[in-house]
């Protein structure tokens, strides 16, 4: 099946959804605790992941430009149908801000950016203390940082809002979005 229908979603909707969304769980997860921790080890590990998300995210977005939204299994009231449009329109633009930023927090900032050890943004280390970094562009990387922060934090809100609705579907009004998700037609 190559579109989505109100019965069954397509192949590529649901691959997208579920590697966009389970490597966004887990680098905001990681994120927050490197951040809290100060476990700089993982850096290479998360920025990795994050150019390689980049990567399906931008097939996500362009998935979802030519297939628009799929449409719900049944109507709802319409302060429903604000909500789910808001928590997707968030989740979309977050996906695309968390990995943009990143990629312009630490490349700006002086400290590189690496697929897996290939360089695709060089360390810019200081001459008079190369175990130090000097930034390309501070003020940029600063922007960066506080974008990354915050579109991190409302990403995440915006996950927990995405699951909460996924399970009063399927618990509460039983209508088969879920397992739609999962593959199954409704």
């Amino acid at each position: 099946m190559k579109t989505d229908t109100q019965a069954k979603l397509s192949h590529n909707t649901i691959a997208l959804h579920w590697v966009v969304g389970i490597l966004m769980i887990v680098l905001l997860s990681t994120g927050i605790f490197m951040a809290e921790t100060e476990t700089f080890a993982l850096y290479p590990w998360h920025k990795s992941f994050g150019v390689l998300i980049m990567l399906f995210v931008v097939l996500r977005v362009a998935w979802r430009i030519k297939s628009g939204w799929p449409a719900p299994v049944r109507n709802y009231p319409d302060i429903e149908k604000k909500l789910s449009k808001m928590v997707h329109w968030l989740l979309l633009i977050g996906t695309v801000l968390m990995p943009i930023s990143g990629f312009m927090m630490s490349s700006m900032g002086g400290h590189g950016v690496h697929l897996f050890g290939l360089e695709l943004f060089a360390r810019s280390p200081d001459p008079a203390d190369p175990t130090k970094v000097i930034a390309l562009n501070g003020a940029l990387a600063g922007i960066a940082h506080t974008i990354h922060g915050w579109a991190g934090y409302t990403l995440g809100a915006g996950v927990v809002l995405h699951v909460a609705g996924a399970i009063k579907h399927h618990v509460i009004d039983k209508d088969g979005t879920l397992r739609r998700m999962l593959g199954a037609t409704v």
